[in-house]
């Protein structure tokens, strides 16, 4: 058992949550729905990430989320603070650690698609890993060979669907393609990005859905729209942009998230 299982076993009471949800930017606002909460900063969990992107609270938060027991994440490590992709990997082994066995993400992205405004939501349902780092460099054994055919779980992006039919959410559907960041892509690379197949461009979640697969949970991962990529608007683009827009569709998103887990999860 690691230090982090350690302090979660005890600090949890006897909870055995199934699903953890990494909050992006716009969700933050989700730990204040979560009742009877236990609350964890990052700096008491051992191996835990400590962000140093503003707007992410590095707390993790335990209780029930529409019903269901959850923990939270608010709050990740990005690949741009550090270069390391494998940052979130002692994080997610304490979450599979204490029985966690489905991870739901979620992220603030632009949009390549016109019609996907700011505010809207869009189910991931593939990625391309742009960056080209792994987060499973460096691993000795045969498992990092994992196979990512079906990264995102269909019955989990199913009842993501069913949810946001029954909140009247429209929900966008399509490929997330992760740059490294933190530099916002150039209009050429988006045009690039556009040819390539991608819908929504990002600087995270990616690594956290390998990390994810290698360690047998399933996924499921939203991305909020913020803004439409570089060279689609005259619209200068920015982190404050991103955290002014991700609100927005947080809220779009919360109330999907919020009657799924209120349904049961498949």
């Amino acid at each position: 058992m690691t230090d982090a299982v350690a302090v979660l076993v005890e600090r949890l009471g006897g909870r055995v949550p199934k699903v953890a949800v990494v909050l992006g930017s716009g969700l933050g606002g989700l730990i204040d729905e979560v009742e009877d909460a236990t609350t964890i900063p990052y700096s008491e969990l051992p191996g835990f990430p400590q962000s140093g992107v503003t707007g992410h609270a590095g707390t993790l938060v335990a209780g029930r989320f529409g019903g269901t027991e959850v923990i939270l994440l608010a709050g990740r490590s990005h690949y741009y603070e550090h270069g390391n992709a494998a940052a979130m990997r002692q994080a997610l082994e304490a979450l599979a650690g204490i029985g966690i066995t489905t991870l739901i993400l979620t992220n603030a992205a632009g949009s390549l698609d016109p019609e996907m405004s700011p505010g809207s939501v869009m189910l991931i349902e593939d990625h391309i890993n742009f960056a080209g780092a792994n987060p499973l460099i460096g691993e000795s054994t045969d498992r990092r060979f994992i196979d990512m055919t079906g990264a995102y779980d269909p019955d989990l992006r199913a009842a993501i669907e069913k949810a946001a039919e029954a909140t009247g959410t429209t929900l966008h559907k399509g490929v997330y393609m992760w740059f490294s960041g933190p530099s916002f892509e150039t209009p050429a690379e988006i045009r690039m990005a556009r040819v390539l197949g991608a819908t929504a461009v990002g600087m995270s979640t990616v690594p956290e859905v390998i990390l994810a697969r290698f360690l047998g949970l399933r996924v499921a991962a939203c991305s909020v729209i913020t803004n439409l990529a570089a060279g689609m608007s005259a619209v200068e683009l920015s982190h404050e942009e991103t955290k002014e827009m991700a609100p927005l569709g947080g809220r779009r998103l919360a109330a999907v998230l919020r009657k799924m887990f209120e349904e049961g999860l498949p």
